[in-house]
């Protein structure tokens, strides 16, 4: 049976528009790229990141499929507005409001997870693994690691080649990991350091289903995870 010789090929160039859709895509997300401004031409792109047109087409394709541009013919691709009603209002400032967050995330990072073990790059498996590092070299010398753990799993999203789920993990914002903002009448005699650690346990067990490429355990680990969070104390990452 003959092989599929230009199969390594159409894998590199899918990755490629991948990575170029994450870069793309923060940038309409994070506001660097304002809502009915014009995206660069696809020459200015190609110069600037390194890549063919058509990574270039492939990407701008899945942006426009995700909702973040619009391309007019003859004029060029253009940012979309995301949404015409006021962001998201999160109340993470109690127990009873992390809980909630955290059971919003059940349903969303189950999912998101199972897609990032089935799509995931060698490269956003490299960063997951820096992002626990920092986690456990912060949380070893007693400073704050919500930066890296909210990193770990927006780059779990990333990893689903979806655009939805960025955006959606982006509005959540410092939101997704609120242990912090739980004020200490309702965080009772929780240690948060001892916290800190066992979340990070799980994240290694997540990280490991992703590596594997097991979207059933990734899943599986997600749920562990998160559930374990919210019962603590409803305040966990």
């Amino acid at each position: 049976m003959p092989q599929d010789t230009d199969a390594p090929l159409r894998k590199r160039t899918h990755n490629l528009a991948h990575d170029l859709v994450t870069k793309l895509s923060q940038s309409i997300l994070l506001v660097e790229v304002e809502p009915g401004e014009k995206v660069r031409s696809e020459g200015a792109i190609v110069q600037a990141h390194g890549v063919s047109r058509t990574v270039v087409r492939e990407a701008i394709s899945k942006l426009q499929a995700s909702g973040l541009v619009e391309t007019r013919h003859g004029i060029g691709t253009f940012v979309l507005a995301q949404t015409g009603e006021p962001g998201l209002r999160l109340n993470v400032d109690t127990a009873a409001g992390v809980r909630a967050i955290l059971e919003l995330r059940l349903g969303l990072e189950t999912q998101a997870v199972a897609l990032a073990a089935q799509r995931r790059s060698e490269h956003q498996l490299q960063q997951m693994r820096q992002a626990l590092d920092d986690y456990q070299r912060l949380s070893n010398n007693n400073d704050s690691c919500v930066e890296a753990d909210r990193r770990f799993h927006l780059l779990i999203a990333e990893a689903t080649d979806n655009a939805c789920f960025v955006e959606i993990m982006q509005h959540l914002g410092s939101a997704m990991i609120p242990r912090t903002r739980v004020n200490v009448a309702e965080r009772g005699q929780a240690d948060l350091s001892k916290l800190a650690q066992l979340a990070n346990l799980e994240h290694e067990a997540i990280f490991n289903a992703i590596k594997r490429q097991d979207p059933d355990a990734a899943r599986a680990a997600m749920w562990l995870h998160l559930t374990n969070s919210r019962d603590r104390f409803g305040a966990g990452s």
